[in-house]
């Protein structure tokens, strides 16, 4: 996966997904008969707004432990890092994801502590008790999923936490619950070459 500038945020470096991978072969095993795709190693609009928007603005980072939930490549975690976070925590369930946000990390000069966890999954609220801001893009493209997210999001809120949603209008969005604050055209995963979509930055009500 050669390294190259994400569209969009050219202030950010990461191994990128070409035709040439062999992706296929992480997920084409007898061990894993319905495993998800490597999402983590595509661009995504919602990622890729909320690392514009953490570099656009600093002040909203710097000094404090973001949690970055859904963290795929690490984009958001390592815009976060570069603006001046104290601390990163990034929280993944795919395996391989954890080990792409490490070399990305290294090869942006930052540090991330990666969570091999869904911390979606159940009711214990620890891990982010000490988290000062929650990041969380593309996650609303599924209803179980989006329904999970929503829930852990908001026992971050009554914890105290701000919490930061990157989408570009995904079907599960809840918009109801949404204060935009600020807006790019980025690209998406699926769009064709050059395309971008608008993508906003809520924060969660």
């Amino acid at each position: 996966m050669p390294v190259m500038a994400v569209p969009a945020v050219p202030e950010i470096v990461l191994h990128t997904a070409t035709p040439a991978s062999g992706l296929r072969r992480l997920i084409a095993s007898g061990a894993h008969p319905d495993p998800e795709p490597p999402y983590w190693a595509y661009h995504w609009a919602g990622g890729a707004v909320l690392a514009r928007y953490f570099l656009d603005h600093p002040e909203i980072v710097r000094g404090r432990h973001v949690l970055d939930l859904g963290a795929g490549s690490g984009i958001v975690g390592i815009a976060a890092a570069k603006a001046g976070a104290m601390r990163v925590t990034t929280a993944e369930t795919d395996g391989n994801a954890i080990a792409a946000q490490q070399l990305n990390a290294g090869l942006n000069g930052v540090c991330l502590t990666s969570m091999h966890a869904d911390l979606t999954a159940g009711p214990v609220l620890d891990p982010v008790l000490d988290v000062d801001l929650v990041a969380a893009g593309d996650l609303f493209y599924a209803p179980d999923l989006a329904r999970r997210v929503l829930l852990f999001l908001d026992r971050c809120l009554l914890a105290g936490a701000t919490v930061l949603i990157g989408d570009p209008g995904r079907a599960h969005l809840p918009r109801e619950r949404l204060r935009l604050i600020a807006e790019y055209a980025v690209p998406d995963f699926g769009q064709v070459t050059d395309a971008k979509v608008n993508a906003g930055v809520f924060a969660l009500i």
